[in-house]
């Protein structure tokens, strides 16, 4: 008989987790009820952005990702600039001991592998690839599990996103984009996986019945500055994005719509506020969601949602309300063709109100058509997402799959 100590599992996970991105609490959240429904006897800690959010909200133990407090903040005076060097140093120390007291580090969801929005290599994909290495120095499994991964421009960045994924135990990822990106990058992908979203995993709050009359549009707005690549014009993309989403906004209302605005992240507060202040009209409101689930809570009770970021997106088809993408990254436009719906995404960077109104129009005619096939592509990520953790034990707890194949062949 295998004893407690033998498939006792010291589990860790990684990642800007309780930094104020929804997606990537939600993605947590999903792994963590994974943990505690299949390895109970896991001891589960975590090293990541938000130690004190992490803790109090999922009561494990957590652990601040970076030495340096100020690590994402621009430093520009010299005491800033050798702090953040000097934070370099130490975390590679702290992340090395860290990875050292376990057996197995998830690194849950996210877009750990890809630079869709504006990033620094010496940021995460530095922090990453400290993991991974460490992982390969130490002997402890490292799982990036549903992770995004889009091609990247940046040579630094791509370098060490690249070793970041070669160096883990294990892969899989959240779109076929996701896969072929790493390839391209040089990564032996013959081997690594494609599911849904982690975050289809997740509890699905009861759908409401949709109102005879036109109800409540949800929109999910985002600090949108287009992506890496897009700095030298961050703020004309941003005014172009605002400009013609409050447009929109307005548009819904001059029609009697109520809007109830949505965030994804704690710096998308500025744009609500900006909407609300240029459409001054009581039928827009803003919802203050600390979660997924209180996203998709908002969102089953809407006839129709309009949504930027990718999160926002997932909440919205897994509720199975009729979804329209304001699309900054081909990931958006692969999920909402894995969900059914490819023909209504309208570019982020481009934001043209009356063309977007006409997609919302036709939208909303093919709702109780889009609703059948949300159900049914829902039905299938369920199934996929059940096969993905039942991978992920067989990869990650060997004692507890030994345990399992003891007792099957105990059982009279």
């Amino acid at each position: 008989m295998t004893s407690t100590h033998e498939t006792l599992a010291r589990v860790g996970v990684f990642g800007l987790l309780g930094s104020g991105n929804l997606g990537n609490d939600g993605s947590l959240e999903a792994v963590l009820g994974y943990l505690r429904t299949e390895h109970p006897e896991a001891v589960v800690d975590a090293l990541c952005g938000g130690p004190e959010v992490v803790s109090a909200r999922y009561r494990i133990p957590a652990t601040r990702l970076h030495w340096y407090r100020g690590e994402y903040r621009t430093a520009s005076r010299a005491g800033a600039i050798a702090a953040k060097g000097l934070g370099k140093l130490v975390d590679a120390v702290r992340t090395a001991a860290w990875v050292r007291r376990h057996d197995v580090v998830i690194v849950p969801g996210m877009g750990v592998l890809e630079a869709t929005l504006p990033l620094r290599p010496w940021g995460f994909p530095y922090a990453l690839f400290l993991l991974c290495a460490s992982g390969r120095l130490f002997g402890t499994r490292v799982a990036l599990v549903g992770v995004g991964a889009d091609a990247i421009s940046d040579r630094p960045t791509r370098a060490l996103v690249r070793w970041s994924a070669r160096l883990a135990t294990y892969r899989s990822y959240r779109d076929a984009l996701s896969r072929d990106a790493m390839r391209a990058m040089g990564v032996r992908t013959a081997r690594d996986q494609v599911y849904p979203d982690l975050a289809f995993a997740l509890p699905t709050p009861r759908p409401s019945t949709p109102s005879a009359s036109p109800g409540q549009v949800c929109v999910g707005v985002m600090a949108f500055h287009g992506g890496n690549d897009d700095r030298a014009r961050a703020d004309e993309i941003h005014r172009r994005y605002l400009d013609g989403t409050t447009r929109f906004v307005r548009a819904l209302v001059e029609d009697g719509r109520p809007v109830r605005l949505l965030t994804g992240d704690e710096c998308d507060a500025p744009v609500v506020a900006a909407i609300l202040d240029a459409v001054d009209s009581p039928l827009v409101t803003a919802a203050e969601a600390a979660s997924l689930a209180d996203l998709m809570t908002e969102m089953a009770a809407a006839d129709t949602v309009v949504a930027t970021r990718y999160h926002n997106l997932i909440c919205a088809l897994k509720v199975g309300t009729p979804t329209l993408a304001l699309s900054y990254a081909a990931k958006s436009d692969a999920l909402m063709d894995r969900m059914g719906l490819a023909a209504y995404c309208h570019p982020a960077r481009e934001v043209d109100a009356e063309r977007l109104l006409e997609h919302f129009r036709d939208l909303e005619k093919r709702s109780a058509e889009l609703r059948r096939t949300l159900a049914e592509r829902n039905e299938t990520a369920t199934r996929q997402l059940a096969h993905q953790f039942t991978e992920l034990t067989t990869a990650l707890f060997p004692a507890a799959n030994h345990a399992h194949a003891h007792a099957m062949r105990e059982t009279p």
